[in-house]
């Protein structure tokens, strides 16, 4: 994505083509170089075609602003051979991701999905820290939790290891499932109600897309094992949007090392909502959780209620995500000082061409 054009304001000849009876309203399957693929929004399930985007690939929203579509964004298209793009519509919900390391520029995974499928692996070990992490980001979104734990037929105690993960998964729905016997597979079908999004985020390995071909009933992604150092494969390499049974459409994304939090405190605060209490009845409003007299915080470890772990793991997400929100405060006043050099520009040409 390019940095200053991100949210540049739509100009008149950017703005849609005002004959907009032409144009037929579209949800994005998936998103290549200059263009989508579309399916009509009222028909999920119908062949998808391809769709031109504008010169720079960006979109107007409703305030104006442009920015990438992503997959399940709904768009407006304009019929013609070929096709084109000509806005996008205001998202109901958004999986953002911050692009950590590079720029300050936010991801947005997928849009307008209703469930957030968090995918840990029970063979190895679920990362009870990835796990957190993966629900901040989900809380962000607006969309509803649920994490999936694959590879039930791997491990002794699926159920015993689910319920470590529940304790940190506060609030969301928790299932163990196989997609070798189909254990644990009813509960998260269950939620494949017609029209529902729905969108796949875990580790390379963790079994997403066997998850979404047996919640699809068919082959519809490729899969793969594990690498020699036992790290997963990047079987999914783009976002898709893919039809499901019941009339549900699911996002399959590729496995992804680390993510980027977008600063999100009230996320951060749902995820960690057990320590979110204990802060609330320390002495001190500011208590920084460290050897401050009154810390509940603290007397919660020191007595074995709240894992050490728990703690350093709410430290490094609120670090993380405090910085990012930093970092974007930045790129924000770096586009407005962008912004006012350009209108400054602009005005003096026109002083000049004014002058007799």
């Amino acid at each position: 994505m390019r940095g200053p054009s991100y949210r540049r304001r739509v100009t008149t000849s950017d703005a849609p083509h005002p004959d907009a009876g032409a144009l037929l309203r579209a949800r994005v399957v998936r998103a290549d170089r200059g263009a989508l693929h579309v399916v009509p929004d009222d028909d999920l399930g119908a062949d998808a075609v391809r769709a031109e985007l504008p010169r720079d690939g960006l979109l107007p929203l409703p305030d104006g602003t442009r920015v990438p579509a992503t997959v399940g964004d709904v768009v407006d298209v304009r019929p013609g051979d070929p096709a084109h793009v000509t806005a996008l519509h205001a998202r109901r919900t958004a999986v953002v991701r911050d692009s950590a390391g590079r720029t300050s520029l936010e991801q947005v995974v997928a849009a307008n999905v209703d469930v957030v499928l968090v995918v840990e692996h029970l063979d190895p070990d679920p990362d009870l820290g990835r796990v957190e992490r993966l629900l901040t980001l989900a809380w962000r979104s607006g969309a509803r939790p649920v994490v999936v734990l694959t590879k039930a037929d791997l491990v002794p105690d699926p159920d015993g290891m689910a319920a470590e993960v529940a304790q940190v998964a506060i609030g969301v729905d928790v299932h163990a499932v196989s997609v070798v016997d189909g254990t644990g597979l009813d509960p998260v079908r269950a939620l494949l109600a017609p029209g529902v999004a729905l969108v796949a985020v875990g580790p390379s390995g963790a079994g997403k897309s066997s998850l979404v071909n047996a919640l699809a009933g068919r082959d519809v992604m490729a899969t793969g094992g594990r690498r020699a150092d036992g790290r997963g494969r990047h079987t999914t390499t783009h976002r898709e949007l893919v039809p499901l049974a019941g009339g549900a459409v699911l996002v399959d994304t590729p496995g992804v090392r680390g993510v980027g939090l977008v600063a999100a405190p009230d996320a951060l605060d749902t995820t960690f909502a057990d320590v979110t209490d204990l802060a609330a009845r320390c002495r001190f409003a500011d208590c920084a959780h460290v050897a401050e007299p009154g810390c509940a915080v603290r007397e919660a470890v020191e007595s074995g209620e709240l894992p050490e772990r728990r703690l350093a793991s709410w430290r490094k997400l609120a670090r993380e995500a405090a910085y990012a929100a930093r970092r974007s405060d930045a790129r924000l006043a770096a586009e407005e000082r962008a912004r006012w050099r350009r209108v400054m520009r602009d005005r003096h040409r026109q002083v000049r061409h004014q002058a007799p």
